[in-house]
């Protein structure tokens, strides 16, 4: 099994949602954050003040996922969250040891 971790911007994360429905994701954990990368925060003027904003609003996505899909789920991320942009985020996976319901006691793959 494979954790995946994805960042991306806010506005995208019903389009990534429903392309990952498609794709046979049962579910997954939705975290805001704020943070920064190349960007390094951007400057906003709000009632003719200009100030620095040094952490960009994101949205964390945190999948859990048999092996044999993991490229698959990345790629269908990576495809719909791209903007083209600056700061369309980042994925990164990780291997996960043991995963269990707590519901039904099921561990392994059963539990995801």
């Amino acid at each position: 099994m494979k954790l995946i971790i994805a960042t991306i911007k806010p506005f995208k994360l019903d389009e990534v949602r429903e392309a990952l429905t498609e794709a046979g994701v049962r579910g997954m954990m939705v975290t805001e954050i704020k943070g920064f990368g190349s960007q390094s925060g951007h400057t906003e003027i709000y009632r003719g003040a200009e100030y620095a904003v040094n952490f960009v609003p994101k949205i964390k996505l945190e999948i859990v996922v048999n092996d044999d899909v993991v490229d698959a789920i990345v790629e269908t991320i990576t495809k719909t969250a791209q903007t083209g942009k600056i700061g369309d985020g980042k994925v990164f996976v990780l291997d996960v040891q043991q995963a269990i319901r707590v519901r039904t006691g099921e561990t392994g793959e059963d539990a995801i």
